[in-house]
């Protein structure tokens, strides 16, 4: 037998990591089901917070920590009326966020949560919307020219990336964008987070949007610096002027 044909073995260190891994995974599946029960109980208030869902990396997840969540999530809501609609795209974190606010500063019903990541059906309940950024075009009727409001956080750092879910942004958007609100504010705004280096590919999909002076942060810290892009200004964010 030669040298190729021989078995292959891992060392101790490798199979005992393995082993971990498989573990890991093991309790993350368990305690998801217990989740996915605990929602379906109709007497029982969901309790869910963004530190049940483990991020997947190999889906770019990074989840924002509680401040920048509860801060993006305000500001998207701030002047809404009963009659607003928005969207949450790829940032669960801040969907998270808003179900953790008192029911009095959340003026709306209609938030849905548009993820690719399925175990978020969970969290948002009929309000979940499965979102593939790749087909931008292939959105359901519930937000499909329906939206007053998006925030939108692409979850690659890739100009593709950022120009399909610009694409889906504006599949989303109403057509009417002068829609007032009962208090006579704009339905309209328009968040986006996203690395730093796509500035460039961001003011050209959402010529409409300035850089903002809040910073976003993660709850595990990343290498790339976020900023924040939106339409309006706010009790949370100035432009910055260039």
């Amino acid at each position: 037998m030669g040298s190729d044909d021989e078995p292959l073995t891992l060392s101790a260190s490798t199979l005992a990591a393995l082993q971990e891994f498989k573990k890991e995974e093991e309790e993350n599946v368990k305690k998801f089901i217990e989740l996915k029960k605990r929602a379906e109980d109709e007497d029982q208030e969901r309790k869910m917070t963004i530190h049940d869902f483990k991020e997947d990396w190999q889906l770019s997840q990074f989840w924002y920590n509680d401040s920048t969540a509860e801060i993006l999530g305000k500001a998207i809501l701030q002047d809404a009326d009963e009659n607003t609609v928005i969207a949450i795209a790829s940032a669960p974190s801040v969907y998270a966020a808003i179900q953790k606010l008192p029911k009095s500063e959340v003026p709306t019903e209609h938030i849905y949560c548009l993820e690719f990541d399925r175990r978020f059906e969970v969290l948002a309940g009929k309000n979940f919307v499965y979102y593939d950024y790749n087909e931008p075009h292939n959105l359901p009727a519930q937000v499909l020219h329906k939206c007053h409001r998006i925030l939108i956080d692409p979850p690659f750092l890739e100009e593709e990336c950022q120009n399909k879910s610009a694409i889906a942004a504006r599949n989303m958007l109403v057509e009417d964008l002068s829609q007032k609100t009962i208090s006579g504010a704009l339905q309209y705004r328009l968040i986006t987070s996203t690395g730093e280096r796509m500035g460039p590919v961001v003011k050209t999909n959402y010529p409409d949007t300035e850089i903002t002076d809040f910073f976003p942060e993660h709850k595990n810290g990343l290498s790339n610096e976020f900023r924040c892009y939106a339409t309006f200004e706010s009790d949370y964010w100035k432009f910055i002027k260039s």
